[in-house]
């Protein structure tokens, strides 16, 4: 299996995480992965990009231009900012609640995402997702790193299947927080069978 997945966000929201599970997920398929992360003030809501490149074609890390197969975008500017990265007939997950940078706090902007997402079904195939509604039951978007994994799952995007991704959750998370990982994720896989693709 061959696959360049990037996922984009901001700190705080989980895409280190989220990119350990597939990378690791991957290697227990039994398939070479590379990753690495470019985090820019990621404490203080800078942007965070993960680059995963599965099978023995990559030979970096990181993701040349025009080459991902899959973005996972945790913010709206975030997948507009990185959708360079994506080749011509590759799939967008995007999260279309705004994380407001902190710059756009203080000026009381209108920055709502909305004109990322228009933007984004213009130019490409793209999943979207509201983390505030598919996280609800779970009490927390901190849970939305797993369950857009769960939707990238579902389209059959990714190559990777539910049964190793539950196992990296159980062996990678806290165990006081597996079991709600693990539904978030299987809540994400239900939304992405809606999208799945051959």
């Amino acid at each position: 299996m061959n696959k360049d997945i990037l996922l984009c966000g901001v700190g705080g929201q989980g895409t280190v995480l989220a990119s350990k599970l597939i990378a690791s997920a991957a290697m227990h398929l039994g398939n070479t992965a590379h990753s690495a992360e470019t985090i820019g003030m990621a404490q203080r809501g800078g942007s965070v990009t993960s680059h995963i490149r599965i099978g023995n074609r990559a030979f970096s890390p990181l993701i040349p231009l025009g080459k991902a197969d899959i973005i996972l975008a945790f913010e709206p500017s975030e997948a507009v900012r990185n959708l360079c990265y994506l080749k011509q007939d590759g799939i967008v997950i995007v999260n279309s609640v705004p994380v407001k940078p902190t710059t756009e706090s203080l000026n009381d902007s209108t920055y709502d995402g909305v004109e990322m997402i228009e933007y984004l079904n213009k130019k490409c195939k793209c999943v979207v997702v509201d983390a505030d509604e598919l996280c609800k039951p779970f009490g927390s978007s901190k849970f939305f790193n797993v369950a857009i994994l769960g939707v990238a799952v579902g389209t059959n995007a990714t190559g990777l299947n539910a049964d190793t991704i539950m196992y990296e959750i159980e062996h990678r998370v806290p165990e006081r927080f597996v079991e709600t990982n693990k539904a978030a994720f299987l809540a994400g896989i239900k939304i992405g069978e809606k999208y799945g693709i051959n």
